[in-house]
């Protein structure tokens, strides 16, 4: 039997004992990394703005998952997230007038998926509905809006415009999709039909000019005709009073007498044997 050496007392430990210590350690850290894997591979979190739609090996579950922290199956259970606030597109339409002219809008389209579609969002159009619905729908409803106006119209009722084109999208989206608005940024029209609309626009606005015009030059002139008529019933009135009332005449005769010597007038028929007295010009006083 071979002998047995033993390690004297404070003598350092062999190689194999610390070999051994270090496997420990490195097995315990490969299990505590593999429980942190599957920790992570079982667990999700939906952030907020979004809800999540739980796949397994390719089948879509029937209820989203809401926002916050949940857990799954691992390595065969994925989550989906899917954006439900509201977002906002470009889009132009290629459209024409009633009266057959181009016309080609510059629009914002402001849109949400709601909750209650969001699996049904996920299933049909991958989360994103915009391009492959909204987009061409939205284009649809505002063609049909501006074929029933003329190219001056639509300029003049971009409001209506929008509105009546909001309420069509919707109908033809449906609640799948929410559009919450319609902004037209521009619209182009073609060089000769601008310079036409404004020659027009310029038209209309001299031809009101000029029946304001009209109009006050009426009123003006109706204005001269009953002062006139007023001085000459006032004139008719007065000469009725100085008739019937001489002696109002001598009183404002006496009020605006200057001092000087009077020209007494001779009574006759017409002023009932009254005598005037009138001021007597200068003239008259030094004549001899």
């Amino acid at each position: 039997m071979p002998p047995q050496y033993h390690n004297a007392p404070g003598a350092p430990p062999r190689a194999s004992n610390m070999n051994n210590g270090i496997g420990k350690l490195i097995a315990v850290g490969i299990g505590v990394f593999l429980v942190f894997v599957i920790v992570a591979a079982s667990s999700f979190v939906v952030e907020p703005g979004t809800r999540g739609i739980k796949v397994t090996l390719g089948k879509t579950h029937d209820n989203f998952m809401p926002e916050g922290f949940g857990w799954k199956a691992p390595l065969v259970t994925r989550i989906q997230s899917v954006n439900v606030k509201q977002r906002t597109a470009k889009l132009k339409a290629d459209c024409f007038s009633s009266d057959l002219q181009q016309v080609i809008l510059d629009l914002r389209v402001l849109y949400r998926i709601p909750e209650n579609s969001v699996v049904q969002n996920y299933k049909q159009f991958a989360g994103d509905p915009f391009d492959s619905l909204v987009a061409p729908r939205v284009q649809e409803a505002m063609k049909e809006v501006t074929a029933l106006q003329t190219a001056e119209q639509i300029v003049k009722k971009r409001e209506e415009i929008k509105q009546a084109a909001i309420t069509a999208a919707r109908q033809k989206i449906g609640a799948i999709v929410i559009v919450e608005d319609i902004i037209i940024r521009s619209i182009d029209l073609s060089a000769e039909l601008e310079r036409a609309i404004e020659a027009k626009m310029v038209a209309e606005q001299e031809a009101v000019k000029s029946r304001f015009t009209q109009q006050q030059t009426e009123i003006e002139a109706q204005t001269v005709v009953i002062r006139a008529k007023g001085e000459a019933e006032s004139i008719t009135v007065r000469g009725e009073a100085l008739k019937l009332n001489p002696a109002f005449l001598r009183l404002q005769i006496v009020e605006k007498w200057n001092g000087r010597s009077p020209l007494v007038v001779p009574a006759d028929a017409a002023n009932n044997g009254s005598r005037l007295l009138l001021p007597l010009g200068e003239a008259e006083i030094t004549k001899p």
